[in-house]
């Protein structure tokens, strides 16, 4: 089971916010699909990728057996990882719930997870609207993502969509438009728009961008079908 974790490039031992009502562990994997200028992990996403080693973490999950609820798999992108479902399949076995952090553009991938039955809820990355995502993403990858969500809103997979903001990518136009886009879709779940948080001088992202200024919460269109709730704008 060892060579199955091999990818993982880091650890976060514990968690009370990243998988809703849960306490949980995150792994991290290197490698992205994307180039999200505002991206917190650039390591995560060019390389060289560090790697945490595959004994240290059988042995901790190991450890936690009984103790956490759940496992995040995070990154970088998670699906792009070869493993990834021997990874799901384990941890279930191991008695764990699983939770995915992706961007959606690997659809292929998703739905074999959710076919077979190894994943219990996703937080899936809205970048932007269709006709803002290469400007965002830096790839021209709408349709794939707009594949996963569709996939999931017709599974029974519990998930949520969510969007991190910087005002010098989207504005609160941009907002509204991925709203509309949901309720065309059918989508019945939690909206978060997460404002990006400026971690100070020192902080990296993938790219220098300039300011951001916190979007008015006012102008976000609501709806009628599901809950826009804020992460990060207090």
């Amino acid at each position: 089971m060892d060579s199955i974790f091999e990818n993982v490039a880091s650890l976060t031992p514990f968690s009370l916010l990243d998988y809703p009502g849960r306490t949980s562990c995150i792994l991290w994997f290197g490698g992205c699909n994307l180039r999200c200028s505002y991206c917190h992990n650039p390591d995560f996403v060019l390389g060289p990728f560090p790697r945490f080693g595959s004994k240290g973490i059988v042995s901790f999950l190991e450890s936690r057996v009984g103790l956490l609820e759940g496992v995040v798999l995070s990154g970088g992108e998670c699906l792009l990882c070869p493993e990834i479902g021997a990874i799901c399949k384990s941890l279930r076995r191991m008695g764990f719930r699983v939770k995915l952090d992706s961007n959606g553009c690997r659809p292929d991938v998703l739905r074999k997870l959710i076919e077979g039955e190894v994943v219990d809820y996703v937080a899936l990355d809205y970048k932007s609207p269709r006709e803002r995502f290469e400007a965002v993403t830096g790839r021209d990858s709408f349709g794939e993502f707009a594949q996963s969500l569709e996939m999931l809103i017709g599974s029974d997979v519990d998930f949520e969509t969510r969007t991190t903001v910087h005002s010098h990518l989207l504005d609160e136009q941009d907002i509204g438009a991925i709203i509309l886009d949901l309720e065309n879709r059918g989508y019945r779940k939690n909206y978060y728009v997460q404002n990006f948080v400026d971690h100070g001088p020192s902080a990296r992202t993938l790219s220098p961008l300039p300011v951001n200024r916190r979007l008015d919460r006012s102008r976000i269109l609501a709806s009628d079908l599901f809950e826009v709730r804020f992460r990060n704008f207090d």
